[in-house]
């Protein structure tokens, strides 16, 4: 045992910081989450004594979120905004890495990867600012080409209307190139003894990814199906907040947006941790019907 511990205590080391790291910032804060469940008063400007002299009420604010007009509307962005990211953020990155596995000039094939992974190491306010230049009604190289052409600017990130596709075409346009390295892998482990005996029987390369190539990723295309039903109720809040204003409220506003509102802009710290707890419990559920899921229809386990 001694022994083991000598050899293995690097290891141990190594994941100490970060042990450490998620106790702090992971585990400790979940002590709050009592919050959820006091009418929280803050007594002489100390959060820490307000915590362990709050009255108790039970379930009050988890009723009280639930009557509140804006949060049913919020669920229903999230759901709508996570589910439309999620159904773009397969197919896509599937159908950009069937295109780049016909391209037979590697450097070319690799270029694209390149330039198509970026995004994905910039942040939400960077592109976030890109975006607002970009998509000025006034300055926006969009809308000056939309008036080039005779028609009236749109204001896309203060219209109802255009609001959730910018969010939609944004978000993948960041993510895809990273989910896409993970089909172009599954494609790579396709027996090339396949594509030959399809050639031999005379079939197209559409035909041989047609009848090849997508069965063989099938199972890799369910799991990540799968595993991203977790992920329903996290719309992006980081995106959302950077680009939304009260005016796309009605089509932008979501769970995570809301809880910010509440809790830290109108200071309602037991109604913002109920409903941060709410998700947090829904989440869990969705979790771990997906891991179940992808264990069933892929045999994808943890551990």
């Amino acid at each position: 045992m001694y022994r083991r511990l000598k050899k293995e205590f690097p290891l141990h080391a190594m994941i100490f910081p970060s042990f450490i790291f998620a106790l702090v910032f992971s585990y400790f804060p979940m002590v709050g989450v009592t919050i959820a469940f006091q009418k929280f008063v803050r007594l002489k400007g100390n959060g820490l004594m307000g915590f362990f002299n709050s009255k108790w009420i039970g379930l009050d604010n988890f009723h009280y979120i639930f009557m509140m007009p804006d949060t049913m509307l919020a669920i229903k962005n999230t759901l709508i905004i996570a589910s439309l990211k999620i159904i773009a953020g397969l197919i896509v990155p599937i159908t950009i890495a069937l295109l780049l596995n016909e391209v037979r000039n590697a450097l070319i094939k690799r270029g694209i990867q390149t330039l198509i992974y970026l995004p994905h190491f910039l942040s939400w306010i960077i592109l976030g600012g890109i975006l607002i230049d970009i998509l000025s009604p006034e300055t926006g190289i969009v809308n000056q080409i939309i008036k080039s052409l005779g028609f009236e600017p749109i204001f896309f990130l203060g219209s109802n209307d255009w609001f959730r596709p910018v969010l939609i075409i944004s978000d993948v346009w960041k993510e895809f190139g990273f989910s896409t390295i993970v089909y172009l892998a599954a494609i790579t482990s396709v027996n090339p003894s396949l594509y030959e005996a399809a050639v031999i029987d005379g079939a197209t390369r559409l035909q041989q990814t047609r009848h090849i190539t997508i069965p063989t990723i099938f199972p890799i295309v369910i799991l990540m199906m799968t595993l991203s039903l977790g992920n329903v109720l996290n719309a992006g809040f980081d995106q959302i907040f950077t680009l939304y204003n009260a005016t796309v409220y009605e089509t932008g506003d979501i769970l995570d947006t809301l809880v910010y509102r509440t809790g830290i802009v109108n200071a309602q710290y037991s109604v913002a941790t109920a409903m941060g707890l709410f998700k947090s419990v829904v989440s869990l559920i969705l979790i771990s019907i997906s891991y179940w899921l992808a264990y069933r229809l892929s045999n994808y386990r943890i551990f």
